[in-house]
Order: C-alpha cells, then structure tokens, then sequence
C-alpha cells in the first residue's frame, strides 16, 4: 500500500508540476472516450507504451499477463511486448538504476501505473488526467533554448524529452505577442499553433490516433476493471429496481386485510 501511495504521489506531482512551472499555454483537449472499450486501440497503446514508455518509466503495478484482458495471448505479450526477459507473471519494471536517471534527467521517471488517476475527477470534463495526458503527448514542439532541445506547451519547461517525434515530426510553435489581459501595460507570448518543420513517419490523424489508444491503455492501466465495475453497477441498480417493485406489491399484500 506504501508503494502504491508512492507511485500516485509522483504521477501527481508530473501532472500538477505543469503548472508550478507556469501553467499550461493552451486548454486541455477532450480525450476520445470511444478508445477506452475499444480493445484494438488498447493494444495498440499497449505496443505504444511498451516500445517507447518503458525504457525510462517502469508500470510496477501491472503484471505483463493482465494484459490478456485486453484480448492479447501470453504468447503475443512475450514475443512482441517484453524485451528485457521478464517472464509474463511479472511486474512491468525497468532496469534503469534510480541514480543514473536522475544524474540523466534531473530526477527519477514517474511510475505510470496510475499516471491517467493522479489528477481527481480524471473522465468528467476539461481538468482530467486523460485530457491531459492527450494534450500533453501532442504538445511538443522545437526549443533550442532546452538541454532537450524540446518543450511543451501544456507542461513549459517539461525535462522529459519528445520520445515520439519520429512518429509525429518536428513542429514548432507559433507565440505572437499581445496584451496582457491582466495588466495591459504589459505585453505576453501568446500561442497561436504549430507548423511542421518535417514530416513524421505517421500522418497528423494517424499519430492522434496513435496518443489517444496509448493514453486510452493509461487510463485502462490505472483501473482494469473499469469496464467490469460499470457493467456490474448497472446489473445490481436493475435489480434493485425490481426488487423494489416486488417488494412494494408485496408490503400492500400483506396489510391489504389491516384496517
């Protein structure tokens, strides 16, 4: 339990520190919802994860065959998904030396077992983990003023490097100055959009889609049984609607004869 405080701990200081460090430049965009029950955008967020999360952030919190849930075989998940020699029973953790990655990064990768449920109310509107994370992982852009040589306009300042340019392409981003609404006698940057500056291997579309399957197993990651819950609540609501039905009719037969 002391771990898994931890590890929520941290996955909330990543998403609140975006705005310790000056507040996101742009509103968070709506997660696609539909991806979380769509088990093919789930495993390809699985592949998603696997290929470009794990070298840096471990998921200490998730057994490799939990992902069977999601439709894969324990044959699939061993010959497409693990490449350190784990075997299937075992926890998603990475070999990198906590020391090292701070000596890299400036501190140590957040788990992100529950990345997706660090922020409250994640799944009701603009201000959710999801949204977030969607926004985020579409937010780099080109800054050559960063030891990265990459920043972010929903986490300015972010240390985390872009691990999926090739994917998306480099773009930049486009800061017009204009008044300050808060005290007009002084001028603010202000962001207007992104311009590629080379294309990536995968389109504009393919790529969102690409970030909205891979955050969609982020959230499926934090509670696996999401889906399970829903489908149960709505059973036993059901049947206490008709038990409530069956025990009105049956309080009026027993006191029908009561004067």
């Amino acid at each position: 339990m002391k771990k898994i405080l931890l590890a929520w701990l941290a996955s909330l200081f990543l998403v609140s520190t975006a705005h310790a460090a000056g507040g996101s430049l742009v509103p968070w965009e709506t997660f696609p919802r539909e991806k979380l029950t769509d088990k093919a955008a789930l495993q390809n967020g699985a592949r998603l994860f696997a290929n470009y999360c794990l070298s840096c952030h471990s998921a200490s919190f998730m057994r490799w065959n939990r992902l069977q849930d999601i439709g894969l075989t324990e044959a699939q998940i061993k010959d497409n998904l693990i490449f350190t020699g784990a075997k299937v029973g075992e926890t998603m953790k990475i070999a990198m030396d906590p020391k090292s990655a701070k000596d890299w990064f400036g501190g140590v990768p957040p788990d992100l077992t529950l990345i997706a449920r660090s922020r409250a109310g994640f799944g009701m509107g603009a201000n959710s983990g999801a949204d977030y994370l969607y926004t985020f992982l579409r937010g780099y852009y080109r800054d050559e003023t960063k030891a990265t040589g990459w920043n972010n306009v929903a986490f300015p300042g972010v240390g985390m490097p872009h691990v999926l340019w090739e994917l998306q392409g480099p773009q930049q981003a486009v800061f017009v100055e204009q008044k300050d609404p808060h005290n007009p006698a002084h001028t603010v940057q202000a962001f207007k959009g992104f311009e590629p500056i080379a294309a990536g291997t995968r389109t504009q579309a393919q790529y969102n889609s690409d970030i909205a399957d891979l955050v969609a197993f982020l959230v499926w990651m934090g509670e696996p049984n999401a889906a399970a819950r829903f489908q149960l609540g709505v059973w036993v609501v059901l049947f206490l609607g008709v038990f409530t039905v069956i025990a009105w009719r049956l309080n009026a037969a027993f006191w029908k004869d009561v004067k």
